[in-house]
């Protein structure tokens, strides 16, 4: 190329609808163009044709070509996700239209990667390499895997489940420690062990206040327990206010579980 010929290069590479102007290097015979760094692309060489006329080459072979389409289609999903967990937080977007878009997102994103495997091994490091700076999507594609909807939904059956699990126990406890005191079971070494699972398991379940009537009582009775003697036994009066206040906490307890429509 000679030095009187004045020639500008503004040649542009489309990535999944972004645009990125590529650097011109000028020599004799040929034009190489850079793609900047943040791109997944490389060094472009571009055959001059004319001054007007100009050929763009970004990939030596086929296998090449469907390779980068794969790298511009990965940095897209990532992007995409990105952009829609930011939406999503910033309630810009309804759960449900949330749900459906990062699902399709997570699919698209678990194929290319298996079909990516051996190229790009590391998702993580791919996403540094091109300085995508996409927190948000890692965490969802990568270690998350599911909707941060879904997520949200499990958390709270496990929770549910749990719950009924603690009442059911509680429960249990309750009906246990009236029916022994019932029996005439009243030494201090068969009645401790049964009032201190009911509060063991008062305490589990983490609807209930601290100053629950159920956890004061138990305490207390627990407490008046531990002074006495393994072989000593409830009075008759003793064992009844037992019973009325292991009666009137099991009340309590039962109109302070949430009903089934809450």
């Amino acid at each position: 190329m000679c030095c009187s010929l004045k020639f500008e290069l503004c040649a542009l590479f489309q990535l999944n609808d972004v645009d990125y102007t590529l650097d011109p290097i000028v020599t004799k015979t040929s034009i190489f163009a850079r793609v900047p760094s943040s791109s997944p692309t490389f060094l472009t060489k571009v055959k001059i044709l004319s001054p007007t006329l100009m050929e763009v080459k970004l990939w030596n072979d086929k296998r090449e070509r469907e390779m980068y389409e794969n790298f511009a289609e990965l940095f897209a999903i990532i992007k995409a996700t990105e952009k829609l967990e930011k939406a999503y937080v910033r309630d810009i977007i309804s759960a449900t239209e949330y749900e459906t878009e990062c699902q399709k997102l997570i699919a698209h994103f678990k194929t290319l990667s298996s079909t990516l495997k051996d190229t790009v091994p590391n998702i993580e490091r791919f996403h540094d390499t091109y300085k995508m700076d996409c927190p948000a999507a890692l965490n969802r594609l990568v270690t998350s895997g599911v909707p941060a909807t879904v997520e949200h939904r499990a958390a709270a059956a496990t929770s549910v489940t749990s719950s009924a699990s603690v009442v059911a126990e509680c429960v249990q406890n309750f009906i246990t420690a009236m029916d022994s005191l019932k029996l005439n079971m009243v030494a201090v070494d068969q009645v401790h062990p049964l009032l201190s699972d009911l509060s063991s398991s008062l305490n589990k379940l983490l609807i209930l206040p601290a100053d629950f009537e159920g956890k004061t009582k138990m305490r207390e009775w627990l407490s008046r327990l531990s002074k006495m003697g393994a072989a000593d036994e409830l009075t008759e009066q003793q064992a009844r206010q037992l019973h009325f206040d292991l009666e009137s906490s099991y009340n309590s307890f039962m109109a302070a579980l949430p009903t089934a429509g809450t």
